[in-house]
């Protein structure tokens, strides 16, 4: 693999790696501070909060003065907040360590900016931020691994594994990472957060994108915040079981992304007819759900499962081609709108769930067909505005 591939792929595990061992570690050791149900919970939506506010600000400044240094910095920033996690002894070191974590989270929008950049195809593009998408299943199948061995060793031991990996990255990046964007001094960066989002609402072709993708971080972010409850209050799992069907999803992320994507999905069916199948595929699946059956919900996991994986990449790589000069800004838009997703739809499925078990996949079935009737109607508009399949490969600075 291409060096720079693997040091943006290894930025992109690393996050994803943070966020898979925080996830079981995080309750026991707040709790080591006195933190209450309350504040836990808190510290968890602390990171969405400021990743929100970061993703955008850190693609732009990427369309300004480059990828790289950007990268760089957001590793580095990455690496202080871990640091700053294991070292607490108190509870508001914990918040310290989980917002400049979040600040650095948009670094994730640069490096599908990066991948892209070198692309020199919509098809090699897409193919590239599957890299990506793949990355995030292994990180999200090791993580937990991860913060559950080393963590009933200590506490900390984990985020100090994690913070020593993304400062080696940061070392390697910065000596061997190559610049792929031209600085555009012209390019002004404003520091309002909501910004960008306002002109997004306000265009009239990127809103299509936005939407479908926002419908779709609410269908997902249901399964994520419920699925556990549903398999041991329908089916009586207990919470091994209902481990093994959240790796049996990262894995299909993984196989699906990393292989298929590029030799069988892109290979067979145009980007554009990808994202209608695939929301149609997530629909069907999240409707099996809500049957209640064994056999229906396996072959509605596996729908779903393909389809988020193929959407994830896609939808990305349609968006990302829309407008190379403002690629940062749009993907790192692309990151905001999906953790505005990630807070309302575990409310969401919260309030469903206790009102009936099926509604939540009930829900994210017909959000499904929402994002479905969205790509249908501006698919149209958003391809006249995509690159060519013929585009230059940029040039590389430095």
């Amino acid at each position: 693999m291409d060096q720079r591939k693997l040091i943006i792929v290894l930025t992109v595990f690393i996050d994803v790696l943070g966020l898979g061992i925080v996830i079981p570690i995080l309750p026991f050791y707040a709790q080591s501070f006195g933190a209450s149900d309350i504040t836990i919970t808190l510290l968890f939506a602390t990171f969405a909060f400021f990743s929100f506010f970061s993703a955008p600000l850190l693609g732009a400044i990427s369309d300004k003065i480059g990828r790289k240094p950007v990268l760089v910095i957001s590793i580095l920033s990455t690496s202080l907040g871990w640091f700053v996690f294991a070292l607490a002894n108190s509870i508001w070191m914990l918040f310290l360590g989980r917002i400049i974590d979040g600040l650095a989270a948009g670094n994730i929008s640069t490096a599908q900016s990066y991948l892209s950049d070198i692309s020199k195809s919509d098809k090699e593009r897409t193919a590239n931020l599957g890299l990506i998408g793949a990355s995030f299943g292994v990180g999200f199948i090791v993580g937990p691994m991860i913060g559950g061995l080393l963590g009933s060793l200590g506490h900390t031991i984990p985020f100090w594994l994690v913070g020593s990996m993304a400062l080696l990255n940061c070392v390697w990046a910065l000596f061997n990472l190559t610049e792929v964007k031209e600085k555009d001094h012209r390019k002004k960066i404003s520091l309002n957060p909501f910004l960008p989002i306002i002109k997004a609402v306000k265009d009239k072709l990127l809103i299509y994108g936005y939407s479908a993708w926002f419908v779709f971080g609410i269908a997902i972010s249901i399964q994520q915040s419920i699925l556990t409850l549903f398999l041991m209050r329908v089916f009586g799992y207990n919470e091994f079981v209902a481990g093994l069907f959240l790796t049996a999803i990262g894995v299909v992320l993984v196989l699906n992304q990393g292989f298929f994507l590029k030799r069988f999905w892109i290979r067979n069916f145009s980007e554009g007819r990808l994202e209608l199948m695939m929301f149609v595929s997530m629909a069907f699946g999240f409707f099996l759900y809500s049957w209640k059956i064994p056999g229906l919900f396996l072959i509605g996991l596996v729908l779903v499962s393909v389809g988020q994986s193929v959407l994830r990449v896609v939808m990305t790589s349609q968006m990302a081609g829309i407008d190379p000069q403002k690629r940062g800004e749009i993907l790192g838009i692309l990151n905001s709108v999906m953790s505005v997703s990630m807070i309302i739809g575990p409310a969401l499925a919260s309030l469903l769930f206790v009102s009936h078990v099926s509604l939540p996949f009930i829900t994210s079935s017909l959000l499904a067909l929402v994002g479905f009737a969205i790509i249908f109607c501006g698919r149209e508009k958003l391809c006249k505005r995509r690159l060519p399949e013929d585009v230059e490969p940029p040039m590389v600075i430095g």
